[in-house]
């Protein structure tokens, strides 16, 4: 149970938040995951903008469902609640979720609470008894009218439902709906996004709303109604009270109480969009007969849904989180779910999809620029942040831009639109790693221009400052990882400090540090997640199979890994002799060759590879180790172009690999191919291909 308010938060303004409360007949899937991580991001965001932050979670653990359940286990029901309920904390640990509050609704501090709510709300006549016939769904607990339902099946998950009749206590919900409508239309921001308004209106009070079922007769495992003992408390009325019970509604603790006086209103319930009518219609007037405001915010998100539809355990394409959790860590799949989906609409999981954020976003991009620019302050700059000297042109531009993406950043996350806040810090992430490309530090420290080299690099810092302190809400470790390496104090990366340029004083060391993102083979990840997930059509993998299997894709791709494909940097290859698998050497004033014909050139292979690392040979002036990625491969090529490129100038430039040469050992390293480059008078550089091309893309 959490703490009173202490002195220290009074000072602070307040941000309540809350996850609905998970239904545990069974563990968690990554669906109830997006819900509770874009929460979190929230509560950290709010946290780090200053506010005393009220972050709640928990479990619905009464109903019909869960005593079956027990019951086909073998447990007694509380056995059966506790080892879910372990399993549920886990999760939350290794996503990260920092909740203020757990609450279990079979705890007292509930319980206690909802008996005298119901014993209220029938003494002033809200709740009276009566007889209830129609059509009930036991998997969602509800209840409904013939009109309601599609093709006779239940309208949430499309199951059968069977027609009941049993005495029930009833919420006289038509008392209120003038008061309801009236409470829409002076706050519009109350539901949201506004289509679902819209359906609510239109769908269930238009029509006539019912009065609601509040109590069952059978089935016992509930908080039972004082006067009536044989019934037990509906679904509804218990769970959604639990917003309240949890920060000291109708407690006997004066401490507790006050905590309930300070933070209630909620700021915002997150819950997904089946259970919008739940928490915009019942709810609502639940707290008006009790005298109670109202929440600020309903926010029902869209699903995260497979190729065949939404996530069900009767599909088998359920994904348990914790199986990518282990296999690529909290901070990827935190990100991927607020990146990939826009927040209130559906989104789609695929491998792929997956894959392509991990690499490109977070490998490439993020884990690129820091790992850079930390390996260049060590080869550079003795591993110090130097001091800078006046700014340029192109200087300026990129802290503009790391500037205005603050509160661009910001009115993004007021918004609750996670996807729009993350390409706010992403166009700084690259806008720096093309700034690397345009001020080449390596030649600037070649030339011995020590002061133009020191603004580049401490530039370079204060943006990965900038974004790793914007970071914080989306990706927990590896900010903190980033902190470390960087040496940054927290006066340094206090979210006040985003106004400014030039916080961070020169001389610190920096670490040089591992990259933060791993590089994925593509092919083999996509092979683990199939397994993981059971995404092959009419795939009915176990979780024990899935494990199982990923592990061994997991070795498989191990070689790729140990051969340097986890470092994101790079450069491209040209050929230092005619054995050399590199570009073709310059060759000015070469006579013409003899002709070919289509079929003779079309033997010839050519890709658009990406160059992920690029490292000297030793004992080698003139080679370029490589690793390029070829979209379904990363392809390892020895180029002779080190008296033309520094390593550094060519991470992600885009280039054409010859792919079908033999292979060739060159001062004893393995070259798998050529990259195409033209000379003259001298002058080398790469052929490259426009960004937006894919790797791996056929060149004809």
């Amino acid at each position: 149970m959490a703490e009173a308010v202490t002195h220290s938060q009074t000072d602070k303004p307040t941000f309540y938040i809350t996850t609905p409360i998970y239904y545990p007949n069974d563990k968690l899937h990554i669906g109830h995951s997006y819900t509770t991580v874009a929460a979190d991001a929230v509560a950290r965001y709010k946290r780090l903008r200053g506010y005393d932050v009220m972050f709640l979670t928990g479990t619905d653990e009464h109903g019909q469902k869960i005593q079956l359940r027990a019951q086909e286990a073998g447990k007694p029901v509380m056995e059966f609640l506790d080892e879910i309920i372990a399993w549920i904390r886990d999760l939350w640990d290794r996503l990260d979720i920092s909740y203020d509050d757990f609450i279990r609704t079979t705890e007292p501090r509930h319980t206690k609470v909802v008996e005298e709510i119901f014993e209220r709300l029938i003494d002033q006549g809200d709740i009276y008894l009566g007889d209830y016939e129609g059509w009930y769904c036991t998997p969602c607990e509800s209840f409904w009218a013939e009109r309601e339902l599609v093709d006779g099946k239940c309208p949430d998950c499309g199951r059968e439902v069977k027609f009941v009749k049993e005495q029930s206590y009833f919420f006289r919900m038509s008392k209120y709906v003038d008061r309801l409508l009236e409470y829409y239309e002076q706050h519009p921001d109350f539901i949201q996004p506004e289509s679902r308004k819209n359906e609510m209106i239109n769908n269930f009070i238009k029509p006539g709303l019912q009065d609601l079922c509040v109590s069952r007769t059978s089935f016992d495992w509930g908080i039972h109604v004082r006067r009536d003992p044989k019934h037990v408390v509906y679904v509804w009325l218990d769970a959604l009270t639990n917003y309240i019970t949890a920060i000291g509604y109708g407690s006997d603790d004066p401490a507790l109480r006050a905590k309930f006086e300070r933070y209630w209103p909620a700021d915002v319930h997150f819950i997904g969009k089946e259970i919008v009518r739940f928490h915009v219609i019942y709810w609502p007037i639940i707290l008006m007969a009790l005298g109670l405001p109202l929440p600020k915010k309903v926010y029902g998100h869209g699903f995260l849904l497979m190729k065949d539809g939404k996530m069900s355990k009767s599909k088998g394409n359920v994904i348990d989180p914790k199986l990518l959790i282990e296999r690529y860590g909290s901070d990827a799949i935190r990100y991927f779910l607020l990146r990939e989906i826009p927040f209130g609409q559906d989104g789609v999981f695929t491998p792929e999809a997956l894959v392509e954020r991990l690499n490109f976003d977070l490998a490439n991009d993020l884990g690129n620029l820091i790992h850079r620019t930390a390996a260049m302050l060590h080869r550079f700059c003795g591993g110090e942040v130097p001091a800078p000297a006046a700014r340029e042109a192109v200087d300026q531009a990129l802290v503009d831009l790391a500037l205005s993406a603050v509160p661009d950043m910001e009115a993004h996350m007021e918004e609750l639109q996670f996807s729009l806040a993350l390409q706010d810090i992403w166009r700084v992430i690259r806008a720096a790693n093309k700034y690397i490309d345009d001020t080449a530090p390596w030649a600037l420290n070649r030339e011995g221009n020590r002061d133009r080299l020191g603004t580049v690099m401490y530039t370079l810092c204060e943006v990965i400052r900038i974004i790793t302190i914007l970071l914080q809400p989306f990706l927990p470790r590896a900010t903190q990882r980033v902190f470390e390496q960087y040496n940054l104090t927290p006066e340094e990366t206090a979210w006040e400090t985003l106004r400014e340029f030039g916080v961070i004083r020169p001389g610190r060391n920096v670490a040089e540090g591992e990259p933060l993102f791993p590089r994925l083979d593509v092919a083999e990840e996509i092979k683990a997640l199939e397994a993981l997930t059971g995404a092959r059509a009419g795939a009915q993998t176990t979780a024990a199979e899935a494990q199982a299997s990923a592990g061994q894709a997991k070795s498989e791709a191990a070689p790729a890994a140990d051969s340097g494909d986890q470092v994101v940097a790079a450069a491209a290859p040209e050929r230092a002799n005619p054995a050399d698998h590199g570009a073709p050497a310059p060759a000015e004033g070469a006579e013409h060759k003899p002709q070919i014909t289509i079929d003779t050139f079309s033997q010839v292979e050519l890709r658009v590879g990406q160059i992920r690392e690029a490292e000297r040979i030793p004992k080698a002036d003139k080679l370029l180790k490589l690793q390029i990625d070829l979209g379904d491969e990363i392809r390892q090529v020895v180029s002779g172009i080190a008296q033309y490129y520094e390593p550094e100038q060519l991470i992600g430039q885009k280039v054409v690999v010859v792919t079908n040469l033999k292979p060739v050992k060159l001062r004893g390293v393995q070259s798998n191919g050529m990259i195409l480059a033209a000379s003259q008078d001298g002058h080398l550089r790469l052929v490259t291909v426009p960004e937006d091309m894919p790797n791996g893309a056929v060149v004809k």
